[in-house]
């Protein structure tokens, strides 16, 4: 399938926006930040270390879903940095869309904690990285490109860019 839509998905710290940023500028297309869209609420909760709620996430994952639909319906691509942790929220974005893809970043918790703890001035403290690897409903490889995080940026990107065409 020609997929006109990537949501660069997995836990935080997994290199998400990095990798995202990256295949973007490769496809010369619009990169989009999912952690730019949420509320201000949304922002202290995980600022002060309380995990979001399916409710929580829904109006911001619907803000996400209309990006997306913006898209394809001009006929555009883009990339979406998302966690996308959850089938339902996967499920949502793609809703009533077949050209999203999907790319799973994957990566071992304690090669993820080190980078998280090297991050500066993020909302997203390394504490809650567990909370994450709770919540993640780890897709297969049908539903998404399952790509490990264990090698260069460059390289990830370069593996991507040959398994989409």
């Amino acid at each position: 399938m020609d997929y006109k839509f990537y949501v660069v998905m997995g836990v935080s710290g997994s290199g998400k926006t990095t990798v995202g940023r990256l295949l973007a500028s490769h496809l010369s297309c619009p990169f989009y930040d999912a952690d730019d869209f949420h509320p201000a609420e949304n922002v202290a909760k995980m600022a002060a270390g309380i995990p979001l709620t399916d409710a929580d996430r829904a109006p911001w994952l619907d803000g996400l879903h209309d990006i997306i639909s913006r898209h394809l319906q001009a006929g555009e691509t883009a990339v979406l940095a998302c966690s996308a942790l959850k089938k339902s929220y996967r499920d949502h974005l793609r809703q009533g869309y077949e050209d999203v893809c999907f790319i799973h970043l994957d990566g071992r918790f304690d090669l993820i904690q080190q980078r998280m703890q090297r991050r500066q001035a993020h909302y997203m403290k390394p504490e809650m990285l567990q909370s994450q690897f709770a919540a993640l409903e780890s897709p297969d490889d049908h539903e998404a490109l399952i790509i490990s995080i264990d090698k260069p940026v460059k390289r990830i990107v370069q593996e991507i860019v040959t398994k989409i065409k």
